[in-house]
């Protein structure tokens, strides 16, 4: 049994400051800690947070209001050492789903004078951005509810600029929009996103937005594998834990901010925050190489028969794979400030794979792969040969999301693909295969930017290997890839 250290949150009042965006694991465990250490810190706090669901799990939303916004993390730092915290720093949970009047009352929280900063982590599919090109996909069905019906949005970008809209009409100065998820140029891209949808419905507003809202970037770094009955199983039988709200995650957090906020913000710093003037090289070698590495693990790990992270570092094959890919074709592409040990950081990533206490499911990782895979491997591909280095394992990468897409595992049945582009897939697998069906798939558009796909040197790379996996399967392909380089 590990030994347990309890947090408990202190007596304090908290107003709500922040509205966020997106109630799931990752928010709880990450950003909700940093605000509840600080409410701790102080007694009482202005930032305490209204946090809604868009589109998914009702049930924690209703579970959250029975339990008055409280919840537990618990932080493994290993099979013998957890904390576990105590939350309430969540003072109301919405779900907006259906919209109606928790959509209205959600844009109430963010419209009101009190609110100065709105928090987001709804995934990369959710700015509805295109991966290649980062423009605003206006032909998504919820982008064109959105454009129709601007009053009733849907979207996290729809939300934001209707709750902007309200303050602007009102003479109420913006709140600052902070996005939390793992996007290059975050807080630019959560920009392009809004201003986007407003430019054809209000040039005055869009000019607005442009000019007086603040978009800081971020960079976020916790590993929080999603909760499954096994994850509640353990907390109940190890800790007496027996709240069905309850996080697991890593004890390892850490969260760079650029500091830009108008209205104000909470001492983060006193907690551990990093705040900067430019996050953008801290956020890429966080992509590169903690959730590139993360999208290996994955695509690669999958084929070859693993489950978990876990189970996927311990393959001395794979792991020898990850620490080539970190060295020779991430850390290549960081240009980091003074004092940063990128060394340092890549090794620690190891260690943190090797946490076998949180069982990070790789079929959770390998969701959304399209939106994913142009920041975690494509940019830095393109860098790569611009500087003639070689790609061999991004190359294993895409070749292993390309057969993941379209091939059922080892063994089983055909996989249900969780991604934006599924049906795509699934029509490119009906009627290629072979060399034809990794033409298709780079031909996308919606993944792959033109002044990559049509580099020969990408292709043909990314061909070899498709082609080394159809001949011999991923084991075996990984103990001849170790033995060769």
């Amino acid at each position: 049994m590990p030994v347990v250290q309890r947090v408990p949150s202190v007596a304090a009042e908290a107003g709500v400051g922040i509205v966020h965006l997106g109630l799931g694991a990752f928010h709880r465990a990450h950003q909700a800690v940093y605000l509840q250490r600080h409410l701790n810190r102080h007694g009482q706090s202005q930032w305490g947070v209204c946090s809604a669901n868009l589109r998914s799990n009702r049930a924690l939303v209703e579970l959250l209001r029975e339990q008055q916004g409280r919840y537990c993390v618990a932080e493994y730092r290993d099979r013998e050492q957890v904390t576990l915290r105590d939350i309430t720093v969540v003072r109301e949970a919405l779900y907006v789903g259906d919209g109606g009047a928790e959509l209205e009352l959600l844009l109430q929280h963010m419209a009101a004078p009190g609110t100065r900063i709105v928090t987001l982590t709804v995934t990369e599919k959710g700015y509805y951005l295109s991966p290649a090109t980062g423009q605003l996909q206006v032909q998504a069905p919820a982008i064109v509810h959105d454009l129709a019906h601007p009053r009733t949005p849907r979207t996290a970008p729809g939300i934001v600029l209707e709750a902007l809209r309200r303050r602007y009409v009102a003479g109420v100065p913006p709140f600052t929009v902070l996005c939390c998820d793992n996007m290059p140029d975050n807080g630019q891209r959560t920009r392009q996103a809004v201003t986007g949808l407003a430019a054809p419905q209000d040039s005055g507003l869009a000019q607005w937005i442009a000019e007086q809202v603040a978009f800081p970037g971020c960079m976020v770094d916790r590993i929080v594998p999603a909760m499954d009955a096994r994850a509640f199983s353990r907390l109940e039988q190890q800790l007496d834990c027996h709240d069905r709200a309850a996080v697991v995650c890593e004890s390892f957090s850490q969260w760079v901010i650029e500091d830009h906020f108008p209205l104000g913000r909470p001492d983060w710093e006193e907690e551990g925050v990093q705040m900067v003037a430019d996050v953008r090289p801290f956020e890429t070698m966080k992509l590169r190489l903690l959730n590139g590495s993360h999208s290996l693990l994955a695509y690669i790990g999958l084929l070859a028969g693993h489950e978990s992270v876990f189970e996927a570092i311990s393959d001395a094959d794979l792991a020898l794979f990850i620490r080539r890919y970190m060295a020779e074709e991430a850390t290549p592409t960081l240009d980091m400030p003074p004092g940063i040990d990128v060394a340092g950081y890549a090794r620690d990533l190891c260690a943190r794979f090797a946490n076998d206490s949180l069982q990070h499911r790789l079929r959770q990782i390998a969701m959304d792969g399209s939106q994913k895979l142009p920041q975690r491997w494509l940019q830095g591909a393109r860098q790569l040969l611009d500087a003639g280095r070689s790609i061999d394992c991004t190359a294993l990468g895409v070749a292993a999301w390309i057969r993941y897409c379209t091939e059922p595992l080892p063994g089983r049945e055909a996989q249900v693909i969780d991604d934006p582009l599924s049906a795509t897939f699934a029509d490119i697998a009906g009627r290629f295969d072979g060399t034809l069906r990794v033409d298709a798939f780079l031909d996308l558009e919606q993944v792959f930017p033109a002044a990559l796909s049509a580099r020969p040197a990408f292709r043909d790379a990314v061909q070899r290997a498709y082609s080394a996996l159809e001949r011999t399967g991923m084991g075996k392909h990984l103990k001849t890839f170790a033995a060769h380089n």
